[in-house]
């Protein structure tokens, strides 16, 4: 499996992971255009820390307090020129960002300097980058935090701060102080990894590196490089059973709300970063029709998940169902040259693994409805085309490497 590992032993800021990624091969243009749709032209040069070449993104933004809604409105704004994949994920960073900014200050926060413009460029940003790399899943190595204290819009604070180590908390990221002083991860930095982080370190046995980048941070120390590392590594695992994690499931019975509502509850869910969401049609007391909404999601951010099915639906009441183990299949995406009518195009394909070998796949609808706009086709026409090419694809690679062998 294709894997992004950091290794974030000087710690992480938004800038840094986004260019740690675009060393790492993520596509500079895209990159560049969704960053554009938030600030003037990012600036991506070549510098060097402690004799190590890297990667330093310039945002050049002025800074600006939002609420949560506003900083929603700036990435729904940006929409049209980031990848949906990537707006999706940047929408749960900040409400991550969010319910870490409501545990320490309390609720109806503002946002200070993770509100301001450059934060929300460089969240995009790392959003896209990532979703231009197409990984299977990503390992965050121990995370450096730094010691000491600092001054921000609220006064003066221990590092890490309080919003960081809120994040982290309920993450599984492993941490450590690190050897300098100062803030090494910043809460930005911290909800990013948190967000990405989809395999656990210790689980990613052998592997081989095939591509390494550098995110320079702005200080440059002269004995301690001060730069996230990422590499882009293909996993040497051997078949077995399938991997496990946990999560908690929400649910809630809704009586007053029409599908309308329903619906769009249920995208607001998946933004904020629920694992999947659904609603089932059910008859309630007396006999009245209803739905049961129910919500799946990592447990470090069930509880913000619950106050917005609450905002959302009007409930009074939601069920927590903590912890559930789940089996995961392995999973990739892959690009697949499809032709249809004398056209081509590489397409994105989502891969399930089971015992070394792609066991189901199934086509990224918003990429494949895009295309059958632009060739006034049915979209189920051009799912069936993707799939069918992704198939043959497989089928081809599996004679000329055997079975189980990617």
């Amino acid at each position: 499996m294709r894997v992004l590992v950091f290794d974030p032993f000087h710690g992480a800021s938004g800038d840094m992971i986004t260019a740690a990624l675009l060393d790492c091969g993520a596509d500079r243009e895209r990159v560049a255009c969704a960053m554009r749709a938030v600030v003037a032209e990012p600036t991506v040069e070549t510098v060097t820390r402690a004799g190590i070449q890297a990667v330093k993104v310039h945002t050049r933004a002025t800074p600006a307090h939002r609420s949560l809604d506003d900083v929603y409105k700036r990435l729904d704004d940006a929409a049209p020129h980031v990848p949906p994949e990537a707006l999706a994920m940047a929408h749960r960073v900040f409400s991550r960002i969010n319910a870490a900014e409501e545990e320490v200050h309390g609720a109806r926060v503002h946002f200070h300097e993770v509100g301001a413009d450059d934060a929300i460029a460089d969240v995009i940003g790392a959003c896209t980058a990532l979703a231009t790399l197409r990984v299977g899943g990503v390992a965050v190595l121990p995370l450096a935090l730094g010691s000491g204290t600092a001054t921000g819009s609220h006064g003066t604070f221990p590092i890490p701060a309080p919003a960081t180590v809120a994040i982290l908390k309920g993450s599984g990221l492993v941490t450590m102080q690190g050897n300098d002083e100062g803030e090494l991860c910043t809460p930005t930095g911290a909800a990013l990894l948190a967000e990405f982080s989809s395999v656990e370190a210790a689980d990613l046995g052998g592997y081989t590196i095939q591509a390494v980048g550098y995110g320079a941070g702005s200080r440059d120390t002269p004995h301690s490089p001060n730069v996230l590392r990422a590499m882009v590594v293909e996993t040497t695992g051997t078949p077995g059973e399938l991997p496990q994690d946990t999560v908690d499931i929400l649910e809630t019975n809704v009586d007053d709300a029409s599908g309308e509502v329903i619906g769009e509850a249920l995208a607001r869910f998946m933004a904020a970063g629920a694992r999947d969401a659904s609603a089932m049609p059910v008859i309630m007391k007396k006999g009245r029709p209803g739905y049961l909404v129910t919500v799946i999601t990592l447990p470090e951010i069930s509880a913000g998940l619950a106050r917005l099915m609450a905002r959302e639906l009007g409930t009074l009441g939601v069920r927590r169902i903590p912890v559930v183990h789940r089996f995961v299949a392995e999973r990739t995406i892959t690009d697949v040259e499809v032709e249809i009518a004398g056209h081509k195009k590489n397409l994105p394909v989502k891969c399930g693994w089971m015992d070394g070998r792609i066991y189901t796949l199934k086509a990224e609808f918003d990429t494949a409805r895009d295309w059958a706009v632009e060739l006034d086709l049915p979209v189920r026409d051009v799912l069936r085309a993707i799939e069918d090419a992704a198939w043959n694809q497989v089928r081809n690679h599996q004679k000329s490497t055997g079975p189980g062998d990617r």
